[in-house]
């Protein structure tokens, strides 16, 4: 087996790469994350170079066994998964932080694999550990003070937690599709103070005059991603957060990426006034970003999770994820749900501290999903 580290995906095939990703997770794609180096999204200026480890089948390279999404960074931005307290707690001690190297998808707070391989590869257990062991020997021969595995499915969780990885639990609100025939019947499984709650927000729309439409990527034209990317902007703007996506991306992914995207259009009359911008897989619908050009009442529930809701039953899709955090997406009916990373401190000092913090903030995580489920607002029995 041969491993190598590239700095650019434009290296790779992407039908190689691609035959190592599942068909439900759009943002492993090939097309997402070339399309973020091509424009500037991911570069040395903006903190996240590129390392993406590849495993061959030998020297010749000719057959990709499996790889790696990875990143030496800079800074925490982007991550969501926070970890500024350490890297002040390093800076305290008189170490850096940076640069650390981190195994994710930029931008992107999605569970999913992060071993990529072959499905009919032979070897598959030597093939992760391998993968494994060379992330960590690039962190070291970097000098990285650490490398974080984010947003990890459980399969690769309870690989790297084998290993001696700090696991990090967090949460999101998702919504599971349980054979409803439409959103009236989602609604039944509501208990009636919930369920008047959401028609009547529902209603709010309709009685300002706006209607909602769901548009597939290859169905919209210029004005839709100027749209686009001026409501994520402000989105951004109004939240005192960065900018991390450009316009050429949103270009980028019009042109390779239009059947993955689905996007919820709000308009009054022949205005658009507000859209959310989804991805989706073969059974999940992703909700990325939003924005409107100004306040409506309950507009932002309807756009960004009851027409999207609505869709996947039509659509019969499984699942629908919102994006992190979001404690208001307990009453319309997202519950929370456990999401993973995974952790590998080159100081055994702070090794040890992190995995003390890691352990006591999972104690509390699984505690506030308990009391989170507790006040979900379905039917006793539902």
């Amino acid at each position: 087996m041969h491993f190598q580290v590239v700095d650019d995906l434009s290296s790779v095939p992407a039908s190689a790469w691609d035959a190592l990703c599942s068909d439900d997770n759009p943002f492993l794609r090939h097309a997402f994350l070339h399309g973020l180096e091509v424009t500037g999204c991911v570069s040395e200026e903006t903190g996240w170079v590129p390392q993406h480890l590849l495993a061959y089948a030998d020297a010749s390279r000719h057959t990709l066994l499996g790889a790696v999404p990875m990143y030496v960074k800079f800074h925490s931005y982007g991550e969501y998964v926070f970890d500024w307290s350490w890297a002040n707690a390093y800076r305290q001690a008189g170490l850096d932080y940076y640069p650390k190297l981190l195994v994710a998808i930029p931008f992107t707070p999605v569970t999913g694999p992060r071993l990529l391989a072959a499905p009919s590869i032979n070897g598959g257990r030597r093939l992760r550990d391998g993968l494994i062991e060379q992330t960590v020997r690039r962190a070291r021969l970097s000098n990285a003070s650490s490398l974080h595995w984010l947003f990890t499915d459980k399969a690769t969780t309870e690989i790297l937690r084998s290993r001696d990885f700090t696991i990090r639990l967090g949460n999101q609100f998702h919504w599971r599709n349980e054979g409803y025939r439409d959103f009236d019947e989602f609604l039944l499984q509501f208990n009636a103070r919930n369920r008047k709650k959401i028609k009547r927000e529902r209603r709010r729309v309709r009685e300002a005059g706006i209607s909602m439409e769901v548009l597939h990527g290859d169905d919209l034209a210029a004005r839709h991603w100027d749209a686009l990317y001026r409501f994520y902007r402000s989105t951004v703007m109004n939240h005192g957060a960065y900018t991390y996506l450009n316009r050429d991306f949103f270009d980028w992914i019009a042109t390779h990426m239009g059947r993955e995207v689905v996007v919820v259009a709000a308009r009054s009359g022949s205005r658009l006034v507000a859209a959310a911008l989804n991805f989706r897989g073969s059974d999940s619908l992703f909700g990325r970003y939003w924005g409107a050009s100004r306040h409506y009442d309950s507009l932002h529930f309807e756009t960004c999770y009851y027409s999207a809701i609505e869709y996947c039953i039509e659509r019969g899709l499984g699942r629908f994820e919102a994006g992190a955090q979001g404690q208001h997406k307990l009453s319309r009916g997202l519950l929370p749900t456990e999401t993973y990373s995974a952790h590998w401190l080159s100081d055994p000092r702070f090794a040890r501290a992190v995995a003390d913090f890691a352990s006591g903030e999972s104690r509390e995580m699984r505690q506030y999903a308990l009391e989170m489920r507790d006040h979900a607002p379905y039917r006793r029995g539902a």
